[in-house]
């Protein structure tokens, strides 16, 4: 299933891409080539005509020196209680519920429910810590190229970090907590 960021979503963080590349003075190429994110995908976030992944909002983000929680309004005051970043038809989501930042780590609470088949891929940064997961209903898989962890209905794990992984439901439907620490570099 696609891992890409609900449509709206993807505008609002476009429009903040381009205000903040803008405002620090950086061209589309500085940006592309600081990012890994080709000119013409970044042109295309920017105008709101791209899709991303939260991966690639992640490294365009740290390119600009924030994070996806701060471009999709999540870290200051106002925040809203939860955003919903990512869907399917098929009944699967994930919100962002809260999130707060030093100048050393971000961390997010994010509230999954995966149904069917559906899965999400996870690309951490390298060198990302664990990832905190715990979940209220069903069954957690996890897979990664190296192993698969399961996780039942009131049990809690921790995922290894910097390594790409899955989340997928080992059972008609799983609902979790995911808790992410993102490393800063401007710390």
């Amino acid at each position: 299933m696609a891992e890409r960021i609900r449509p709206e979503v993807a505008v609002l963080v476009g429009r903040r891409i381009r205000a903040l590349r803008s405002a620090a003075g950086q061209s589309v190429a500085g940006l592309a080539e600081r990012s890994e994110v080709s000119r013409r995908m970044l042109t295309q976030i920017e105008l709101g005509q791209a899709n991303p992944s939260l991966g690639t909002v992640d490294r365009i983000a740290a390119a600009l020196g924030t994070t996806f929680a701060a471009l999709v309004g999540m870290i200051g005051a106002p925040s809203p209680d939860a955003l919903k970043v990512w869907s399917t038809p098929h009944g699967s989501w994930a919100y962002l519920l809260k999130a707060s930042e030093t100048s050393h780590v971000s961390v997010e609470l994010w509230k999954w429910h995966i149904a069917g088949d559906d899965s999400y891929r996870v690309t951490p940064t390298p060198g990302a810590p664990d990832t905190m997961v715990h979940v209220s209903h069903g069954v957690l898989r996890v897979r990664s190229a190296a192993t698969a962890l399961l996780a039942k209905e009131d049990e809690s794990a921790a995922i290894p970090g910097g390594a790409p992984y899955a989340f997928e439901a080992d059972s008609e439907a799983v609902d979790f907590l995911s808790v992410v620490m993102i490393t800063r570099e401007d710390g």
